[in-house]
């Protein structure tokens, strides 16, 4: 029962990766030659790594667990270590090359003020790639050869990695973890950090200038009511009211205070409307007060997008902190004392790497839907 529960584990894990990493492929190709831009070759590269792990790892483990043994023979399983360790290598700094492209397109173009990103090279990039690809290689070439199929009590085979003698496996792990895991991981980690702080302090610069700019409209306009006030306050004063009028006026308002007062086409506003005039005009004016707060400030587009990108790599750079770092200190757990149980989870965290990254990226560069436009 536990074996067909791991199957069925690996199953799901395996067809999230294989649609995964196949959407990202497929997204990130551009419509045309003279249009590829240098993080659609990092998409594709890093799909590409993946899917090596999809269909030539975890496929063949999937369908050795229904089985109950390893039924693909003595030659494939050499290939399958290989496989696993080239795919691993090149997904790892493949991620840590789209982590310093976007700390350079967001952190590095603002410090040195909208300068051109340095990474935005697809010579550079490629040069990259290919010695990353190296390495890959490089350190994958001794699981070509250092295996076995193992024949377990009932009569049941299973590929594993055996070398010559454990002080040379001590020799490769710590050589190959601190190369090919423990410095892009640093990198991928550092990268991701500055990233939030550069968003955090961006925000805060974006919330203060709102700030300052509507502060700067709430006393224009209050400028603009109390000049209007003024006017028309001169305005008033300033009219053919004669003082006697003035007096009469007063005298009946002050007599007949609930009886409104006769119309006439000669007579101008009483003296008590006088003294209301710029009262009421301030009070009118209030309400327009709180007109530049309700004006909302668009982002542009482009710097949106970039935000985007900028925090799916945050959110990557989480999940290659908790599924590599533990695949890290298994390794080295397992260095220490070989155990078959650790293998098998370290297996499972790698794999769970490569089905949940391509999403990730996915909801980053907005291509989760089925909409043409690009």
């Amino acid at each position: 029962m536990e074996e067909l529960i791991e199957a069925i584990i690996r199953a799901l894990m395996f067809i999230a990766g294989i649609l995964g990493n196949n959407w990202l492929a497929i997204c990130s190709l551009p419509r045309h030659k003279s249009s590829i831009r240098t993080n659609e070759v990092l998409f594709i590269n890093l799909a590409i790594s993946n899917l090596i792990t999809n269909y030539l790892v975890d496929l063949p483990d999937t369908m050795a667990d229904f089985a109950g043994r390893w039924f693909l023979g003595k030659i494939y399983c050499g290939v399958f270590c290989f496989c696993a360790g080239l795919s691993e290598t090149s997904s790892i700094f493949t991620t840590f090359f789209i982590s310093v492209f976007w700390h350079q397109k967001l952190v590095g173009s603002l410090k040195r003020g909208g300068a051109p990103v340095q990474m935005d090279s697809l010579c550079l990039v490629g040069c990259l790639l290919a010695g990353s690809w190296t390495v890959a290689v490089v350190f994958s070439v001794p699981h070509f050869f250092f295996f076995t199929l193992e024949v377990a009590n009932d009569s049941h085979e299973d590929c594993i990695e055996i070398f010559p003698n454990p002080h040379a496996r001590q020799i490769y792990e710590a050589i190959y973890l601190t190369l090919a895991n423990a410095l892009p991981m640093a990198g991928i980690v550092f990268a991701s950090a500055q990233i939030v702080i550069t968003l955090l302090q961006n925000h805060q610069r974006i919330r203060s200038h709102n700030s300052d700019q509507t502060k700067e409209m709430v006393k224009e306009e209050r400028k603009k009511s109390e000049s209007k006030c003024n006017k028309a306050s001169v305005s008033i004063i300033s009219g053919p009211t004669t003082s006697k009028d003035l007096r009469d006026s007063t005298a009946t308002n002050h007599i007949y205070t609930d009886a409104p007062a006769p119309s006439s086409p000669n007579r101008q506003p009483s003296g008590h409307s006088l003294r209301n005039a710029p009262q009421n005009c301030s009070v009118g004016a209030q309400p327009n007060l709180s007109r530049p707060s309700q004006i909302p400030s668009k982002p542009h587009p482009n710097s949106s997008t970039q935000v985007r990108a900028a925090k799916s790599v945050v959110a990557v750079a989480s999940v290659v902190l908790v599924c590599w770092l533990t695949h890290l200190l298994l390794h080295i757990t397992n260095n220490i004392h070989t155990s078959s149980i650790v293998v098998e989870v370290s297996s499972y965290i790698a794999a769970s790497y490569t089905c949940i990254i391509p999403y990730i990226f996915l909801h980053g560069v907005k291509k989760l839907t089925c909409s043409s436009k690009r």
